[in-house]
């Protein structure tokens, strides 16, 4: 499958696909991958950032290579290590009675590709891939300033310095999506390096489109209410309001049971496919009533 040439292009196989996002985003991934620059995703958690990333690998028929960001995650972890065990293995094996020649080529050999366990990002840089793969940078705002100052380098010039092999290149560049959930504001530098876009909770028709697309097994009429009883949640004072993954499950949820519609006891009992903290279920479970009556009249 060829890339696509142009924004309606990257629209129509976005909606192909279930996506349903809006011109301003495909027009961000297009030039994203004409400068063959980061696209850096903000936005509330459940609103699509990751899925986009997902659908564009699709997209474009490439590999999607994820590395899930965390507090205190390393280069072990997300660029390379050495195989120990094997490397340890590798030296038994050449036995005692090695000569000082032969154990200086063993040395160098341990320290070859053969035994370097690739990690994410070692892996996007260093790719022979038909097409360059699609590199996910997940949750960018879990990890802390030292793992994102290595990043300034790496998008910079693609590339990854080994010390025992050399610096290793990017023959072709992969297209980055990096996403935040802006638990902490991410250094202005590493913004720099890429094109940006915010993705906001969608409206009420929008939202409703997305739930037919993603989930056809809620009836018409379900996938209207749900998406109008979430659009209530959001307007009140609540711990976590609920995304668009939440309103996908509630109304899968509901479907799974059979309703085709809501009312006040199927709101009270599946209220934990949408809203994840005691407190939250709490402040809801009293207004239930008036959200319901407010979800069937939109």
């Amino acid at each position: 499958m060829s890339g696509p040439q142009t924004i309606e292009d990257i629209e129509s196989r976005l909606r192909e696909r279930r996506y349903i996002g809006d011109r301003s985003l495909a027009t961000s991934i297009f030039l994203a991958l004409k400068l063959q620059k980061p696209l850096f995703i903000e936005g509330e958690a459940g609103v699509g950032k990751t899925e986009a990333a997902k659908v564009m690998a699709e997209v474009l028929g490439a590999r999607l290579i994820r590395l899930q960001c965390y507090e205190g995650i390393d280069l072990a972890h997300a660029v390379y290590e050495w195989n120990y065990p094997r490397q340890l293995l590798h030296i038994r094996l050449m036995g005692e009675g090695t000569n000082k020649t032969d154990r200086l080529v063993a040395e160098r050999e341990i320290f070859s590709s053969e035994f370097l366990l690739r990690r994410p990002l070692l892996d996007a840089i260093d790719n022979d891939d038909a097409t360059p793969p699609v590199l996910l940078i997940d949750e960018i705002d879990r990890s802390d300033e030292e793992f994102e100052a290595f990043l300034l380098e790496l998008l910079s010039d693609f590339q990854v310095s080994i010390p025992e092999i050399g610096t290793i290149k990017a023959r072709q560049v992969p297209f980055v999506v990096i996403t935040s959930n802006r638990t902490r504001e991410v250094h202005d530098a590493l913004k720099r390096r890429c094109l940006y876009h915010w993705i906001d909770y969608p409206d009420l028709d929008k939202e409703v489109e997305i739930v037919r697309a993603r989930a056809p097994e809620a009836a018409d009429g379900l996938a209207r209410e749900v998406a109008a009883l979430v659009q209530g949640l959001r307007g009140m004072d609540l711990y976590k309001v609920p995304g668009v993954a939440e309103t996908l499950d509630w109304a899968r949820s509901l479907a799974a049971l059979g309703a085709t519609r809501i009312d006040a006891n199927l709101v009270s009992a599946t209220m934990g496919a949408a809203l994840k903290y005691q407190e939250d279920l709490e402040r809801v479970r009293e207004q239930v009533p008036a959200l319901v009556e407010k979800a069937q009249r939109a």
